[in-house]
């Protein structure tokens, strides 16, 4: 007993000494904008600045941003005050003394994320929400406006969740719900749904819809003729020459930059480029798991750039800030300042896009051909002719900015302008390629370079493929790094390894199945018994874009896949796709799922492939498991809710 007396003491002796000397991370010296502490009370905030009306985003890639930046604005022409929050930054809770403010409307501008899920910044407020059946917010006036796709399962989750639930706490709605999918034509719903908007507000609050259409501008131009250039922005994220000095923990507001330790075509022949990168993370203390997805920080091509600042006749060199005109806001300015035209145009500024019809109407007044003018307005307006010239002149058309100043000699704005108005440059996911049990200090990254021709017969290039393409190892002495960070997702193996997994992944969409399968591998190594490990994989032609070919069948070889099923679209005269060889294996998958307790994983194309795969398997549940279709709807649902059915796909 003694024994046991004294290991019992040292354990815990251990145990309480482990937790007592377990490094507590370093404080990050937080540089935040303003001096003062930030203030957390968006109601004292609207008291102190006489605002009524406060606009919630939760974006995930700018746009709801965006949107919400409007709707603030537009509150200006109806003559309230209104001001954009990240309800990350403020207490929620504070919703129900909003009545304290009179003629006061809160408005949400929620997009979803992944699979029906609140964006990051909007974690905290969605879980606020669940969690406070008992908050009352009776005096709570309120709109939503959800951004969602429909391509996907959970279109909209987000913004109805918002709406249905604010009302059920008491809350008033002022306008319903809209909603915009991304999938049709986004800036048209969301034109559509605030000309309505305004006037029902107007309406309920008894107020003139004075509607002032001039442009109203948000930041003011400081140019620096004598400024100490390491005060200066050069393409940072966050902290200043936090490119320089690099700091953990590292996430989207900080970066980490990984150099490229391998950069190599994966197809051996045909007209695209599909590529492999490993980007070395050793010392960054960043940890991943199979599944999750690795943001990186893109440039604009530096051609663009240029063509930019010789339509505008700039030197793009100035050293510039757009300090905002509300000097109560908590954004300072659009993009990091002090810094160059060139830095922002290359590194914080959406170039390529098409724009937004915001951005024509507050350019219009800068062409100087009326017509130009003309159609320039009639294109952000909501008049069926209007929104048809956006739709083919500007969307089908593919045309970008520098496009439009093109084809529009008469227009030439003002590049500060023109500055404050472009959406920031995004951060682009992939889904990481390798497993961190056998890659601990290397993210895989496998992409294909995006390039096409516009009805306008340019070639337009997709920012972050052509800019990770050009990523050499060593490039002329000097070696590539990639500003990046980690996002967490639900795409897990199942914690059981003996469960088996199907997996299905064409094209790209192949992946995260990289890091399944070199995963599943080492659990076999340590001994651990591993269920069935079955790919359906697919490309256009075996002897051109098979990828990973050689370690695929290698898998297969030494018994880490149980099943390699590999669908060739093109080598034959009808398409086979990998739904098709799902169905031609129905005994086999539905074996799996139904008695084996098998988890189902799909990646890849939102659009066309993912639904094919679904209906798939419906059709395998009615054949073989002797369902209706409803019945077989409902028995994929049940296996989604469990977890057993995972999507990682995009559009």
């Amino acid at each position: 007993i003694t024994m046991d007396l004294l290991l019992f003491s040292v354990i815990v002796g251990f145990v309480v000494y482990w937790f007592m000397s377990r490094k507590k991370p370093e404080p990050i010296p937080e540089f935040k904008k303003t001096p003062t502490t930030r203030e957390t009370s968006f109601i004292e905030k609207m008291k102190k600045t006489g605002k009524n009306i406060i606009v919630f985003y939760g974006s995930q890639t700018g746009t709801a941003e965006e949107f919400a930046n409007r709707l603030s604005k537009d509150a200006q022409r109806y003559g309230m005050k209104g001001m954009v929050a990240d309800p990350e930054e403020y207490s929620m809770g504070e919703l129900s003394r909003l009545s304290e403010i009179t003629n006061s409307l809160a408005i949400f501008c929620m997009a979803t994320y992944g699979e029906g899920d609140p964006t990051d910044n909007a974690q905290d407020f969605y879980d606020w929400l669940q969690e406070n059946d008992d908050e009352d917010l009776s005096g709570l006036n309120y709109t939503v406006f959800g951004l969602g796709n429909k391509t996907y399962e959970h279109y909209n989750a987000m913004g109805k969740y918002v709406d249905k639930r604010l009302e059920q706490l008491g809350a008033t709605r002022i306008f319903d719900l809209g909603m915009g999918d991304d999938d049709g034509n986004l800036e048209e719903d969301f034109v559509s749904w605030r000309e309505q908007f305004w006037p029902a507000v107007c309406q309920h609050f008894g107020v003139e819809a004075s509607g002032d259409e001039s442009s109203i501008r948000q930041y003011e131009l400081k140019e620096h003729t004598d400024i100490n250039m390491n005060k200066v922005y050069t393409g940072e994220i966050g902290r200043l020459k936090s490119f320089e000095v690099q700091k953990p923990p590292f996430d989207s507001k900080n970066p980490f930059l990984a150099l490229v330790t391998v950069n190599r075509k994966l197809n051996k022949a045909g007209d695209r480029h599909l590529m492999h990168l490993e980007l070395d993370i050793t010392g960054s203390k960043i940890r991943y798991e199979s599944g999750d997805h690795v943001a990186v920080f893109p440039t604009n091509d530096s051609a663009l750039v240029n063509k930019l600042g010789q339509i505008l006749g700039v030197d793009l060199d100035v050293v510039i800030s757009l300090n905002n005109l509300d000097e109560e806001s908590n954004k300072k300015h659009p993009f990091p300042c002090p810094t160059t035209y060139r830095t922002a145009l290359t590194h914080y500024l959406d170039i390529t896009h098409p724009p937004r019809t915001n951005v024509l109407y507050e350019l219009a007044q800068y062409a100087s051909d009326p017509k130009d003018q003309e159609n320039m307005r009639k294109m952000a307006s909501s008049s069926p002719e209007g929104k048809a010239l956006y739709q083919s002149w500007v969307l089908d058309a593919s045309r970008n900015i520098l496009a439009i100043l093109e084809d529009m000699p008469s227009l030439r704005p003002p590049v500060d302008h023109l500055c404050e108005l472009l959406p920031r440059l995004q951060a682009r996911y992939y889904s990481i390629a390798s497993s961190s049990k056998v890659h601990p200090n290397s993210i895989h990254i496998c992409a294909v370079v995006v390039e096409y021709e516009t009805k306008t017969g340019r070639t337009n290039k997709g920012v972050a493929t052509n800019w990770l393409k050009n990523k050499l190892v060593t490039d002329n002495g000097h070696k590539s790094t990639v500003p990046m960070y980690i996002r967490k997702s639900q795409f897990r193996l199942p914690f059981k390894s003996t469960n088996p997994v199907i997996m299905v992944g064409p094209g790209t969409g192949i992946a995260p199945f990289m890091g399944f399968i070199q995963e599943r591998g080492w659990l076999k190594q340590q001994g651990k018994e591993v269920g069935e490990t079955v790919l359906y994989f697919g490309c256009r032609h075996k002897n051109e874009d098979y990828i990973y070919q050689e370690e695929l069948e290698g898998s297969e070889k030494n018994g880490v896949l149980t099943k390699l099923n590999v669908a060739f679209s093109r080598d034959q005269d009808h398409k086979v796709y990998v739904q098709h060889l799902l169905t031609k294996n129905k005994e086999h998958v539905w074996k799996l799922i139904h008695t084996d307790n098998a988890h189902i994983y799909i990646c890849g194309d939102a659009r066309n492939m993912a639904k094919d795969v679904q209906t798939a398997f419906y059709e395998i549940a009615e054949q073989v498991g002797v369902m209706t279709r409803t019945q077989a709807v409902d028995y994929v649902k049940k296996l989604m809710t469990k977890g057993r059915y995972s999507q990682d796909v995009w559009s």
